[in-house]
């Protein structure tokens, strides 16, 4: 890791270590390398929001390998059918109780609160063993400060989806950079094609990881304070970006996830979209069986001033929960599953670990035989490494609500990273955390 990352993690420690209110103290739980001591084995708990769907290698099988091969380390996984809300409802519930699992998957965003709660462990030394198996740009993402409290799972970087035979009938070129993005789309918007949407519903997430595909880093510390800055350089020419695709109506402005979308992208006006890379799992699936079944592509995302950039939108990790008595052994199973790379992939997954799994039946028929996982696992190692979420950033919905008027003329696309800005200092500030002015 460069010197600049371990600086602002340890400044990032430092700020928080400073709120002893809130127990930020690392849990200091036992555990040996090898069995229980008494000659029993360990029992790991872990708990998971995995889909388990049909054609996907069960999350039970994988474990019953692990205890087939490891009988001193024996790990019992549960999947959580509800919400990930409530996921990380009972957590807290259940760890406050002491019954709460030893190992536990976490969005990133729910990283550092979770932290600033007390509810997971600082396994720094035993990631450390682990941290050149994974994603730099994943790897930073389960970490707050000095503090790492387990290890990365599956990854969401912005990539460019598109309709190649579309782009060649209209003479277009996969945009590399955002000017192309802009000329590009102007000139599909005169044929009545768009290779963009606006979703005001995944702003939070959407635009965050363009301006970290831009190079800005939102959360930083500057004297053991937290300081905030969501409308930097990046942010602006992300900005200025939308509301000129906006304005010029050279876009679709749809909420991603209600009708609008799929009917674009069904009716064959939407030919290209700026999306996460776990959309590739799905996203094509109403096009089976249509004249535009395998017709569709992925790219890097265009270059957004930054170089080969790309920023997390979505994602998850495996922590190690608080009060965890075997932590080392716990993150001897935690490398181990996450590194199975073809077997979380069955799962949807664009696996954090390094390595590429191999791309499915199902992928290869709707993208036209490309080897997407390859194309996605590239990106996944194109994660802006500076970028990490702070505590409250789940609470930072009002920029969709801000998102929401930007096609009404309401409010302006750069509206949305102010509202950013007044959400992010006002949501450390109630957690009792010092903010830099």
């Amino acid at each position: 890791m460069t010197s600049k990352i371990r600086f602002a993690r340890s400044a990032a420690f430092a700020a928080v270590a400073a709120i002893s209110a809130f127990g930020l103290a690392a849990c200091s739980a036992g555990g040996g390398s090898t069995g229980g001591g008494d000659g029993e084995p360990v029992e790991i708990t872990y708990l998971h929001r995995l889909p388990d769907g049909e054609g996907m290698t069960p999350v039970n099988e994988i474990v019953d390998r692990w205890n087939e091969e490891n009988p001193d380390i024996q790990v019992t996984a549960t999947k959580f059918d509800g919400a990930a809300t409530d996921m990380i409802l009972k957590l807290e519930t259940d760890l406050n109780a002491g019954t709460g699992p030893c190992l536990a998957q976490l969005g990133y965003a729910e990283v550092p609160q979770m932290y600033v709660k007390g509810l997971v462990e600082d396994v720094a030394d035993e990631a450390a063993k682990y941290a050149d198996d994974f994603s730099a740009g994943a790897y930073s993402l389960m970490t707050v400060g000095d503090a790492v409290v387990g290890l990365p799972q599956d990854t969401g970087p912005l990539v460019y989806f598109y309709n190649a035979t579309e782009f060649e009938k209209l003479g277009l070129a996969v945009p590399e950079t955002i000017e192309q993005l802009a000329s590009e789309a102007a000139t599909s918007a005169a044929a009545g094609k768009y290779i963009a949407a606006f979703t005001p519903d995944e702003a939070q997430y959407w635009l965050s990881a363009q301006a970290a595909a831009a190079g800005d880093t939102w959360f930083t510390t500057e004297s053991d304070e937290w300081k905030v800055d969501t409308e930097g350089e990046g942010s602006q020419t992300v900005a200025a970006l939308w509301q000129g695709l906006v304005d010029n109506k050279q876009v679709v402005v749809t909420e991603r996830w209600g009708e609008g979308f799929p009917a674009a992208l069904n009716d064959g006006s939407l030919i290209g979209h700026v999306g996460a890379a776990w959309e590739a799992g799905f996203l094509l699936d109403s096009l089976d069986g249509t004249p535009a079944e395998g017709q569709w592509r992925v790219a890097q995302l265009p270059d957004f001033g930054a170089g080969a950039m790309t920023g997390p939108d979505g994602g998850s990790g495996v922590a190690v929960m608080k009060g965890c008595e075997h932590p080392a052994e716990a993150m001897e199973f935690n490398a181990w599953f996450n590194t199975q790379v073809d077997d979380l992939a069955s799962q949807g997954l664009v696996v954090a670990a390094n390595g590429t799994p191999q791309t499915s039946e199902k992928m290869l028929r709707q993208f036209g035989d490309q080897d997407v996982l390859a194309e996605l696992a590239e990106a996944s190692a194109n994660l802006n490494p500076d970028f990490v979420y702070a505590p409250g950033f789940a609470s930072l919905t009002p920029m969709n609500e801000t998102a929401s008027g930007v096609a009404g003329g309401s409010a302006t696309v750069a509206d949305i990273f102010t509202t950013a800005q007044t959400t992010a200092v006002a949501t450390l500030e109630d957690l009792g955390l010092p903010v830099a002015e």
